[in-house]
């Protein structure tokens, strides 16, 4: 195998590493909306922070409320930190000409937690299998456009057990990772409650076991 080569696979091992172990999302912070007109059509998007299915529903029940003239109400979705639920819709248009590239665009922008509903006013013109993916394409962008981007860690939950006399253990290993207490309980049997970063997670918890008067235990 030549240097080139051995450099490449080095790389891909690393890229495939990050995208395995990343524990780093992106979402949008609140609602917002994206507007684009072609040919007399007119294209409003309503995109919105979700995380359920039941949550989409409800947003799309507002927006079909909203916008109950609109001839098409197109949408897209992903909802979970790993993307695992995507979905699609082209109520009534050409296939993949609407929800297809509103999905293209969230996936683009690396975003989840989010559903994109575009509406379509007829405009009394055709425009054609390109003009309608560039014309949802487009309005779903220019949602995202006007939405504030925020980036979230995926979080492990752990309760750590103790004894008055190893106050100071715990504390010391708060500081060093600098983790973010939720709760604590300091009586004679003390409990802390602490979150931790995914991919940082499994180094944390050697640490505390390595002090055998503590037991600590993974919490939901």
């Amino acid at each position: 195998m030549d240097g080139y080569s051995l450099s490449l696979l080095i790389y891909s091992y690393h890229f495939m590493g990050l995208i395995l172990f990343s524990d780093k999302y992106k979402e949008i912070k609140s609602n917002t909306t994206g507007i684009y007109k072609e040919k007399g059509s007119k294209f409003i998007a309503y995109a919105f922070p979700v995380y359920s299915e039941n949550e989409v529903k409800e947003k799309r029940d507002e927006v079909r409320k909203l916008e109950h003239s609109a001839r098409h109400h197109c949408y897209a979705y992903i909802l979970h930190a790993d993307k695992s639920v995507q979905r699609a819709n082209d109520n009534g248009e050409p296939s993949s000409t609407a929800g297809k590239p509103i999905l293209g665009q969230i996936l683009s922008s690396d975003l989840t937690n989010i559903l994109i509903i575009v509406v379509r006013y007829f405009g009394g013109v055709k425009l054609g299998v390109p003009g309608l993916i560039r014309s949802y394409k487009t309005a779903a962008s220019e949602a995202i456009i006007n939405a504030t981007i925020i980036t979230k860690t995926i979080k492990e939950y752990y309760e750590v057990s103790f004894k008055y006399p190893q106050m100071n253990d715990v504390m010391r290993l708060v500081k060093e990772f600098d983790l973010e207490v939720i709760s604590t309980d300091f009586r004679i049997n003390c409990k802390l409650v602490f979150a931790a970063e995914k991919s940082k997670a499994t180094s944390i918890v050697e640490m505390f076991k390595k002090n055998h008067k503590l037991a600590i235990k993974e919490v939901i």
